[in-house]
């Protein structure tokens, strides 16, 4: 997860909702900018090949198994 706010705030959030995955600060923007994420929730995918592909929105957990099989296969 990247968060474009202050790290207290960031932190409040991953406290409520008993985020467990890694999450970076992106006060700067440079992440959205790089991964072309305008806003959030957005999730992107990079592949071993180094191929990224981003996502706008919530997504569903079928959803979620196919965007990470088709980040794991490099497509």
């Amino acid at each position: 997860m990247a968060w474009n706010g202050d790290e207290a705030s960031m932190q409040a959030f991953i406290d409520r909702h008993g985020i467990t995955f890694a999450n970076m600060n992106d006060q700067t923007g440079e992440l959205f900018a790089r991964f072309g994420v305008p806003a959030q929730p957005a999730w992107a995918f990079v592949s071993p090949n180094g191929k990224a592909t981003a996502y706008l929105g919530v997504m569903e957990e079928t959803a979620l198994d196919a965007a990470l099989t088709n980040a794991i296969a490099g497509s």
